[in-house]
């Protein structure tokens, strides 16, 4: 397998792996949701407040947050997107190295 090929397969695996831990945390939190809904109301856990609204509105935020991640920030700022601003960071570094070897190369001709 070619290393441009080997770059691709090994992306699509890690996008692949990041979407079945938000699947699998989507189920997690729904079926934790119904279990703390059933403790609360049918069980009689702390009956008197209604403590899985907290529970679940706090780990539905942490499922925001993940999904966040995984379909919006991940998926634009990946392999590409890291190559791209090196690139760029590189290319500035290149004109400033550039720009103070022609200062250089003035003060030299001036001093002569």
């Amino acid at each position: 397998m070619e290393i441009n090929q080997h770059e691709l397969y090994e992306y699509a695996r890690q996008r692949l792996k990041q979407k079945k831990r938000l699947y699998f945390h989507f189920i997690l939190f729904f079926l934790g949701s119904i279990f703390c809904i059933i403790a609360n109301k049918l069980l009689n856990v702390k009956p008197e407040m209604d403590w899985y609204l907290w529970v679940i509105t706090i780990w539905f935020f942490i499922f925001v947050l993940h999904f966040i991640r995984v379909f919006i920030t991940d998926s634009f700022m990946n392999k590409k997107w890291e190559r791209a601003q090196i690139d760029k960071l590189m290319l500035q570094q290149e004109r400033k190295i550039e720009q103070l070897q022609k200062d250089i190369d003035k003060k030299n001709n001036t001093a002569q």
